[in-house]
């Protein structure tokens, strides 16, 4: 039985992905890699990811309108990922459920370790 913790990664950057792929299973995560919204809304209940990390420029650019749809069926811990700057999309994305909001390029270890905070708070919540 496995009780590896899932994360689905949104993002169209095929280099991103492959980090943050390899980077998550070294790290004892299973992971599920959709490089557009609408695929990850359309198997997000198939797959019941433990964590979310999506980022704001995707193809489709409905990455809020995602993350609202997401927030309308699930609870799951959602991290952005942005290389934008402006405090609007912070204000934006939290406002509508995010969990947390990271700017690229950001340290690995300190994305790790928010991943397992937002998943320990997660946990706690569920007893």
């Amino acid at each position: 039985m496995n009780n590896r913790q899932r994360i689905m990664v949104v993002d169209d950057d095929q280099d991103m992905l492959k980090l943050l792929n390899h980077t998550l299973e070294k790290e004892g995560f299973d992971t599920i890699i959709v490089a557009d919204s609408d695929s990850a809304l359309s198997i997000m209940d198939k797959v019941a990811p433990d964590l979310i990390i999506l980022d704001t420029t995707t193809p489709d650019n409905e990455s809020f309108q995602t993350l609202d749809n997401m927030r309308e069926h699930s609870d799951v811990p959602i991290i952005m990922l942005t290389s934008e700057y402006e405090l609007e999309s912070l204000r934006k994305a939290i406002s509508l459920g995010a969990d947390d909001f990271i700017r690229k390029p950001f340290s690995m270890r300190s994305f790790i370790a928010r991943i397992r905070a937002k998943l320990r708070r997660a946990q706690l919540t569920v007893r």
